[in-house]
């Protein structure tokens, strides 16, 4: 029996030509259900960022990992199988938040986590008995399983392992698609598998894709405590509450943390409140202890923004903009807040008649990347765009990223810090320019 596993890409560019991304990472989760595939079944990988997909070559059952803003391109990969007669499970958190659409596009929809159900879903598409819906809960990821990672060979991606230690967060945050996937729980590995699984790596650069990595403290201390030995560089994403504990902070230091993604979100302690960021107001004084924090402990941050909650305006975000050049954060994301189907904001909005595109802009025709996809409270749908796309534009001109990099405390700390500054800065400016309007899928 053969498997083929496919990772979509975003769309495609204004001309219409294919979007390849150049900061691509191993598509982890794709790697662990190969891992999970029983013995004797062969496996493929076709990542659409990169590879042209075959549709001819012969294979028995097609996977595709489904995210909110891959589904339009899913579904024409979808398509094209099941028009050659091959079935086709769709799987991921969309397919887990909107069912019932993904069901119009697959043989059978996956909704959680796949370590329980995924070999039957083998099993029963070998026998010629695909059910058309499974329904696996969230649990502790990857239990006895290692991802197969010979799938990524040849696929130039980013030179940095890619590994799991939990999945969701504890939090409750109103926009978050990972609260409602898993609940605002958090699910952790044992700390002995992690640890082999980083054993049989080739490379030591690690990065832990936790949606919150300190989400459960005193195990992620565990884990950081099994990490000093090893000699690894990290980097994942966390709460900036963890700023507040010095034990954690000094054990990242100590197991080799070079920074994390941190969703700092607003400046705006009401929109903290809105969106019910309790980690951010547990540590909110216009984030200056949580800054000084990291600066002093020579973490390099990759600081997170969601534009356009009620409080906003044109003027608060630009600032924010400029707050984040001035702290010389090592990157930046000043993201559009995006209405994820059955989220508490989505569906916020939806009673107040603020949806655009219908509702689903991640199907719809018109939409573009970073496009404001609601009404703001205080700006125009426009204004929300174009003024997050200055944010960007400013943040990736060499201006920005000449005064970032001379910050002695963070980008300039250690030759290494400023080898990793200068590398991957450029690379995600031409990211950012070449992502903006992009066209969700490529029919």
């Amino acid at each position: 029996m053969q498997v083929t596993f496919i990772k979509p890409t975003l769309g495609s560019l204004n001309d219409g030509e294919h979007f390849v991304d150049e900061a691509r990472m191993e598509p982890l989760s794709l790697g662990v259900l190969a891992g999970l595939t029983p013995p004797g079944v062969d496996c493929r990988l076709f990542d659409d960022r990169v590879d042209e997909i075959d549709y001819d070559e012969p294979t028995d059952l097609v996977a595709i990992n489904i995210e909110t803003f891959t589904a339009r391109r899913a579904y024409e990969i979808a398509a094209e199988y099941q028009a050659r007669k091959v079935p086709v499970v769709i799987g991921g958190m969309h397919a887990t938040l909107v069912p019932d659409e993904v069901a119009e596009h697959a043989n059978a929809v996956f909704t959680g986590d796949g370590e329980s159900l995924w070999p039957q879903v083998v099993a029963d598409a070998h026998q010629g008995r695909l059910r058309p819906r499974y329904d696996a809960k969230p649990g502790v990821p990857q239990l006895g399983v290692l991802p197969r990672r010979d799938l990524y060979a040849g696929k130039k991606y980013l030179p940095i392992s890619l590994l799991q230690f939990g999945r969701g967060c504890r939090f409750n945050c109103e926009f978050c698609a990972v609260s409602q996937y898993f609940h605002h729980c958090n699910y952790v590995r044992p700390v002995a598998e992690v640890v082999a699984e980083i054993a049989a790596l080739p490379r030591r650069d690690i990065f832990f894709v936790d949606d919150n990595f300190v989400s459960n403290p005193e195990a992620a201390k565990e884990l950081l405590r099994a990490l000093i030995p090893l000699k690894v560089r990290w980097v994942s994403q966390a709460s900036v509450e963890h700023t507040r504990d010095p034990e954690m902070m000094r054990l990242f230091v100590e197991s080799g943390c070079m920074g994390n993604v941190i969703g700092f979100e607003s400046l705006d302690i009401e929109n903290l409140r809105q969106m019910r960021k309790t980690a951010n107001l547990s540590a909110f004084d216009g984030y200056a202890e949580a800054v000084a924090t990291l600066r002093e402990h020579h973490l390099q941050t990759w600081a997170a923004f969601a534009l356009g909650y009620d409080h906003d305006t044109v003027e608060s975000i630009l600032e924010t903009c400029e707050w984040g050049i001035t702290n010389r954060f090592t990157f930046a994301a000043f993201n559009v807040l995006m209405p994820y189907p059955n989220t508490p904001f989505y569906e916020r909005l939806k009673a107040e008649d603020r949806l655009l595109y219908d509702g689903r802009w991640w199907l719809h025709p018109e939409y573009r990347f970073n496009r404001a996809a609601f009404r703001p409270a205080r700006m125009t749908p426009d204004a929300l765009t174009e003024t997050a796309w200055e944010c960007r534009k400013r943040w990736s001109s060499w201006t920005s990223i000449g005064k970032r990099a001379l910050d002695l405390h963070t980008n300039l700390a250690t030759p290494l810090r400023f080898a990793i500054y200068c590398a991957y800065n450029p690379l995600y400016r031409r990211e950012a320019f070449k992502k903006q309007r992009l066209r969700l899928g490529t029919q």
